[in-house]
């Protein structure tokens, strides 16, 4: 049964008889929706405000779509204006459940993989937890200086206000328009949000693009840069735990990357079974599969993902905040 579920993503690219046959669960899905905004409106369910500037990064779609390179992007950005700045994460394919404030010894088994990398990449505090109010106290309780707070994924998490909502889509975009599990929406489009941001190519003819490519090196585990021209020369072997592991793998082979074998494992994936087939070859991971990856295989070289939205989104983004920070 679950390994059925696990194969529901290739039918929600467009309306096919899995979309009809499973559509009685899309309407029990969409009444429970309903009556949850119903107990939003009405008090029912609480949202609690903190003593900082909210951003919510997410999207209205199952899976990954770029949420974590704009949130660092938006992180790196805030700071350079003077921005006191905090990330808040649920910390996705982690064995603890407790809250944790990540630190320099922390480990991606612990706080997950993308809170670690944003941690190392960004120097800003990050908190992880399930529940995003709780994380996001006890990050302003520890780091009471912190005064905008950038939540990545939890734009379904409405027990925490925010003030200001980024919605992102990838090359999928909507897919077939369908709610779960017809389709890979988790409510309903459109939905009103601040900015919209394509991460691939655009899918909708609303919101602002973005450009994202490899960088000119690769990183080794000790922070060295490798040129990629050097490791295009030889034939390399390619392994990603990642959402969309076939989006790595056409950079990659756009690239012109000799790759003599990949491997995409499990999005999160702890790599504790895995090894490489090829261990004479130069072993290529994304970053977000390094911070777990170096542990096993420090030789492991990390292809940094240059991504940066198109200047309106800035302009934007950069109003917003302006009109919405409260906190100083």
């Amino acid at each position: 049964m679950f390994q059925w579920l696990q194969q529901l993503p290739k039918y929600w690219r467009n309306r096919n008889a899995i979309t009809y046959l499973l559509w009685p669960f899309e309407v029990t899905y969409k009444i429970a929706w309903r009556l949850r905004q119903g107990a939003i409106r009405l008090g029912w369910i609480k949202q609690h405000r903190v003593n900082a500037t909210v951003i919510v990064v997410g999207n209205v779609v199952v899976g990954g779509g770029g949420k974590t390179p704009l949130t660092m992007a938006l992180v790196q950005r805030l700071v350079k204006q003077g921005f006191q700045v905090g990330v808040v994460s649920r910390g996705y394919g982690r064995a603890q459940t407790s809250l944790q404030i990540v630190n320099a010894n922390s480990l991606a088994s612990e706080v997950g993989d993308e809170p670690l990398m944003i941690f190392q990449k960004c120097n800003v505090p990050v908190a992880v937890g399930a529940q995003r109010v709780a994380a996001a106290r006890q990050l302003l309780n520890k780091f009471p200086f912190v005064n905008v707070l950038v939540c990545d994924d939890g734009l379904q998490h409405i027990a925490l206000q925010r003030d200001i909502e980024i919605c992102v889509l990838d090359a999928t975009g909507l897919g077939n328009g369908h709610l779960l599990p017809a389709g890979p929406l988790r409510e309903p489009w459109p939905r009103q949000v601040d900015l919209l941001l394509h991460t691939h190519q655009r899918t909708l003819s609303e919101g602002f693009e973005s450009r994202r490519e490899l960088s000119s090196f690769a990183l080794t585990s000790e922070g060295k840069q490798v040129p990629i021209a050097d490791l295009k020369l030889k034939p390399v072997e390619v392994v990603s735990g990642i959402a969309k592991p076939d989006a790595f793998l056409a950079m990659l082979e756009q690239g012109q990357f000799q790759i003599r074998h990949s491997t995409a494992l499990p999005d999160h994936d702890n790599f504790q079974t895995w090894k490489p087939s090829h261990p004479e070859l130069h072993l290529l991971c994304t970053e977000k599969d390094a911070v777990k990856l170096w542990a096993r295989f420090p030789q492991a070289l990390a292809m940094p993902l240059m991504f940066e939205p198109e200047s309106s989104f800035w302009e934007a983004f950069d109003q917003l905040i302006q009109s919405r920070h409260r906190y100083h």
